[in-house]
């Protein structure tokens, strides 16, 4: 007898194709919902505890909350005879399939189907273990008798009942669904019931994102096909309140002006062409560029129809953000840049503002080129890695036609962010400063060219680029004016424009460095008060504004000289063997405890203590060292024909409270009374520094008000 050969296939394959593929309630949904596209249904309603978690964890297990997800649609249904022939054959292809409602084309709307592989009905089986299928289909029988001999009419129903659990066994044998009670009876209307139940530990998202997440996953555009969505969740209910709905519309994407390129596909099926004469594409401005809406391959087009463009703002948003791509309306992938690999000039810009919808229905046509979890395309392929080059030529024209759009739409956005007019109105408020004003917006449109888009929605960033604008302004304008002046024989007209322009730009220099070193005397309170702070984190900030100590002392570069004394000053105090620091955190240098200064050929040596501190003998010996190892070094390395020679040593200790006694105390007095030292409190510190540094704004201030009364207004 010759030898036959079967082939077996474990039940374990569900398990496989279904809870291994699919794990996310959005996406398992949107595979029963395609089911019911490709059943001619005009409407799907989804009802499903929205923002509930499915089930809950408890001592490590996970266990079912008795929630229930359904999904009703009004297609054409099935018979208990279609279900056996179809619905229960997993892998069977559909669209070779001849019986009522089978194949490529659905009966009613001339819809090309979504499904292809079989294997869809199976996705529930990825976030829950019972489903349960109540449909009504086949012809209306207006007379006919139910099971117990009573009159009936409608559709033949099916109603069964699927469970994981029996299903995924390590067996070939066949799998007898449990049936329902309305199996064999006939319904009013024709339509299909799924309800799914005995769920994993799963969440539903908001109501209004898992709407946007259905609504990603279709792009169908028809006046015969619309979905909705309920929230059933159990807070619904205990509030009395009804059911609330929504209805599942176009994502909406704001594009910028100027940018979306159009591709005019085929309104029918997409499907593989031989040429692309009947197809056009519609670019936003001139170009010279030749982008077919699809492309060539092997003698034959590949069409595409919709669009790609830039958003008007960087999308966060998943759902929105790169190109969805769809094949015959539903999601086949998503990219930002067609694979394109990092490192390319504008590539922040493409992977944050790039968007787009195209449709290619021949992505499962002649070969399935889609992922079975319809998670991405397969570029592997030879048809995929040429729709990768296509898209990454549609994105490198799309980054040069949105240059300027995109350049203007940060100018716009830049100053609404930053209110940049009201700013520089307030800056330079008088009309003499019209020209000011000028240069200063003008300033603002080319820093604001220059941002990214997360940049421009940064508060520091554009408050430094105003800032920026601001103060350069009334320089720039100075020298236009006095250039202007120079070209012309007699500049005495110019002369008003000239100074206001001078005093302006002064006022704003000068202010703008009084209220940056009002914000360093802010955080100066800040470490006071704070409960640890160190007194590294003083000297530190005294280092970068010695001002702080006294208003007219400011940051110089040291000469060679004073780099001479501070580093011999060092090496005799390490040799001393004076305890005069510690480590800083990286261990790698000895820290002082003090910090040194020049200024105006004098030496200033700094000790700032925290708040409350008072003075000790022993800390006051220190000092006490500290300035005869500085009185030797200065002799040492003074120059002796007097330039360059640092003569003098003050001493400033900033703290609360002075505890010495006997000789301390003596040498602390007479230094002091000499004005070889300067004690300083923190409560005098703190008011002297800011009241100087204020008065100098109350002043700027004053003058930039007595400029708005000059006799131009």
């Amino acid at each position: 007898m010759p030898n036959k050969y079967v082939m077996t296939i474990s039940r374990l394959t569900i398990d496989k194709l279904g809870v291994k593929l699919y794990d996310r309630v959005s996406a398992v949904i949107a595979e029963l919902i395609a089911n019911s596209y490709d059943a001619d249904a005009t409407e799907v309603t989804i009802e499903a505890p929205m923002d509930q978690f499915l089930a809950r964890k408890s001592d490590g297990a996970v266990k079912d909350r008795g929630l229930e997800i359904s999904v009703k649609d009004d297609g054409i249904g099935m018979t208990p005879d279609e279900v056996k022939e179809y619905y229960l054959k997993v892998g069977a292809e559909r669209r070779r399939e001849t019986g009522r409602g089978r194949g490529g084309i659905s009966p009613l709307h001339k819809r090309t189907v979504m499904g292809r592989k079989g294997v869809g009905k199976l996705a529930p089986f990825g976030i829950c273990e019972e489903i349960e299928v109540l449909t009504s289909g086949g012809e209306y029988v207006s007379e006919a008798t139910s099971e117990a001999g009573e009159p009936q009419s409608g559709y033949l129903t099916a109603h069964f009942i699927l469970d994981r659990n029996k299903i995924v066994q390590d067996t070939d044998s066949d799998f007898e669904a449990e049936v329902g009670s309305e199996d064999g009876k006939y319904r009013p209307a024709r339509g299909t019931i799924i309800k799914l139940r005995k769920f994993s530990y799963r969440r539903v998202n908001r109501h209004g994102e898992f709407t946007r997440q259905i609504a990603q996953r279709f792009g169908i555009r028809s006046h015969n096909w619309k979905i909705l969505t309920r929230d059933i969740s159990p807070q619904t209910a205990d509030t009395g309140q009804d059911s609330t709905e929504r209805i599942v519309g176009a994502l909406d994407v704001d594009t910028m002006e100027n940018s979306k390129i159009e591709f005019n596909g085929p309104d029918g099926p997409t499907l593989i062409r031989a040429d692309s004469s009947e197809f056009t594409t519609i670019m936003p401005t001139a170009s010279s560029a030749q982008i077919k809406p699809g492309f060539e391959l092997d003698k034959s087009f590949y069409p595409l129809k919709g669009w790609v463009a830039y958003a008007k703002k960087p999308y966060k948003d998943d759902l929105i953000a790169g190109v969805r791509i769809y094949c015959r309306g539903k999601i086949a992938a998503q990219t930002s840049v067609f694979n394109r690999g990092a490192g390319f000039l504008g590539e922040y810009t493409i992977r944050s503002y790039l968007v787009g919808e195209l449709h290619a229905d021949w992505l499962d046509e002649a070969e399935d080129l889609i992922q079975t979890d319809r998670r991405d395309i397969l570029w592997s392929h030879e048809v995929g890695q040429r729709f990768e080059s296509w898209g990454q030529s549609v994105i490198r024209e799309i980054g040069k036609i949105a240059r300027d759009p995109f350049r203007k739409s940060m100018v716009t956005r830049f100053f609404e962010v930053g209110h940049v007019e009201e700013q520089i109105q307030k800056a330079f408020p008088s009309r003499s400063h019209d020209e000011i004003r000028k240069r200063a917006l003008s300033i603002a449109e080319v820093l604001g060219k220059s941002l990214r888009g997360d940049e421009v929605s940064d508060h520091d960033v554009v408050t430094a680029m105003i800032r920026l604008s601001v103060n350069l302004a009334p320089h720039i304008t100075l020298q236009d004016e006095l250039r202007t002046a120079a070209d012309q024989e007699s500049a005495i007209g110019m002369m008003g424009k000239i100074l206001e322009s001078a005093r302006v730009a002064e006022l704003s220099s000068f202010g703008r460095i009084a209220e940056d070193r009002l914000g360093v005397i802010r955080r100066l309170h800040e470490l006071k008060d704070a409960e640890k702070s160190d007194e590294m984190d003083f000297q530190e900030l005294l280092e970068r504004a010695p001002w702080l100590i006294n208003p007219e002392w400011s940051p110089v570069t040291q000469n060679q000289t004073f780099r001479t004394i501070s580093k011999e000053f060092m090496k005799k105090i390490a040799k001393s063997g004076l305890d005069f620091g510690r480590w800083t955190g990286a261990k790698s240098r000895m820290r002082p405890d003090f910090v040194m200064l020049t200024q105006n050929g004098c030496v200033q040596i700094v000790e700032i203590k925290n708040r409350g501190h008072v003075l000790r003998n022993d800390e006051m010996d220190r000092i006490i060292q500290y300035r005869k190892i500085m009185l030797e070094v200065i002799n040492e390395v003074s120059d002796p024909s007097g330039s360059s020679t640092y003569k003098d040593l003050h001493i400033t200790i900033v703290c609360d409270g002075v505890a010495l006694t006997g000789a301390q105390q003596i040498a602390f007095d007479t230094w002091k009374l000499n004005g070889e030292l300067a004690h300083i409190t923190w409560r005098a510190f703190l008011m002297r520094t800011t009241r100087v540094h204020e008065q100098f704004l109350e002043e700027a201030e004053r003058q930039r008000e007595l400029s708005d009364d000059d006799p131009s207004d």
